[in-house]
């Protein structure tokens, strides 16, 4: 059941994502092209410069937690269910995601951002996991 609720939200909600990701949350067209390669030094600059902690945790979590849902794309695509060729596939997605972003100059090129959502479609990899060993198919 789980699993075609699952089938039936992921498109909409990977459109919603892509939406957020270039035009919503008062996004604008930057006049240069950026870009962020420092790994992990860009975020700890960033929660540095933050007035108030709620914004870090939107934004830092937020790139988390906002990806866990790609962790189930086994249930959609059978050979995404191994985490080897998930992180494959998703790596190569984010990454294209990020150069429009650059390229488009509707955000910033951050390999953080890559990082962080690699992590969130981890952790839901691992719930994937842990939901489909405790319940059984019938349930999913």
């Amino acid at each position: 059941m789980l699993k075609k609720i699952y089938q039936l939200l992921i498109v909409p909600y990977t459109l919603f994502l892509l939406y957020l990701m270039f035009l919503g949350m008062g996004r604008f067209q930057y006049e240069d092209n950026l870009i962020t390669v420092e790994p992990i030094l860009s975020t700890i600059k960033y929660i540095q410069g933050v007035r108030y902690w709620r914004e870090t945790v939107t934004v830092v979590l937020g790139n988390i937690v906002m990806f866990i849902p790609f962790g189930f794309l086994g249930w959609v695509f059978p050979k995404l269910k191994d985490l080897k060729p998930l992180f494959i596939h998703f790596v190569a997605a984010i990454t294209i995601v990020e150069a429009l972003q650059y390229f488009t100059r509707l955000g910033i090129f951050e390999v953080d951002d890559i990082i962080l959502n690699t992590f969130g479609v981890y952790l839901g990899w691992l719930l994937r996991r842990l939901m489909e060993k405790k319940f059984s198919d019938s349930v999913l």
